[in-house]
């Protein structure tokens, strides 16, 4: 390890420790600034999806923040430590995903899951619009109102979980929170519906 190495090493490991014993923001974001575009490389390379990244992103600072004092310099530099968190994040995120086989998809709102190709732009949103009505319209008007705000902004108007969040000004696993629970309350709706 060159001096250079050594001293960014010694840096993050006094800005976990001022973490840890005094709850320091700055040095918080010191780490933050640094480790966040490093995780998001990180995270594009293992799930290949910029949200699910992000996602990483998060949870591994949430969790340097909540952890700091768990550190300890005697078995490893601190971005070892970091890595480390996020790549055990990465692995919850996996499981959590084999375990949500059963989640619904979006042929699962279609009923049929049958839908014609649309030839033009305006066509497919006539016929979006067309077939939200009939066969949605009815559920989406039971939801609470800040899953249906979520869901009318992710899938009427086409934004991000990213941009609904910074809109609302709510985090954005809370927007993904909102969007599973209307999906399965959709889910429970149209499954009545059938019956």
């Amino acid at each position: 390890m060159s001096g250079q190495e050594n001293a960014t090493a010694s840096q993050w490991e006094d800005a976990l420790t001022f973490v840890a014993l005094q709850r320091d923001k700055a040095a918080y974001a010191e780490l933050f600034s640094y480790f966040a575009p490093r995780l998001k490389a990180f995270g594009m390379k293992m799930f290949g999806n910029e949200q699910q990244a992000l996602e990483m992103v998060q949870d591994t600072m949430l969790n340097v923040w909540k952890k700091a004092a768990l550190f300890d310099a005697s078995r490893g530099c601190a971005s070892t430590w970091i890595f480390t968190i996020a790549r055990n994040v990465r692995f919850d995120m996996l499981r959590k995903k084999q375990s949500r086989k059963d989640d619904i998809s979006a042929d699962d709102l279609w009923l049929n899951g049958e839908y014609p190709e649309p030839q033009a732009d305006d066509e497919a949103a006539q016929w979006d619009n067309q077939l939200l009505s009939e066969k949605l319209a009815p559920h989406f008007a039971q939801l609470p109102p800040a899953q249906r705000e979520v869901m009318e902004k992710v899938y009427l108007q086409e934004k991000s979980h990213q941009e609904v969040s910074d809109e609302l000004g709510i985090p954005l696993g809370t927007v993904k929170s909102r969007i599973r629970l209307a999906l399965d309350r959709l889910r429970e709706a149209l499954d009545g519906a059938r019956n």
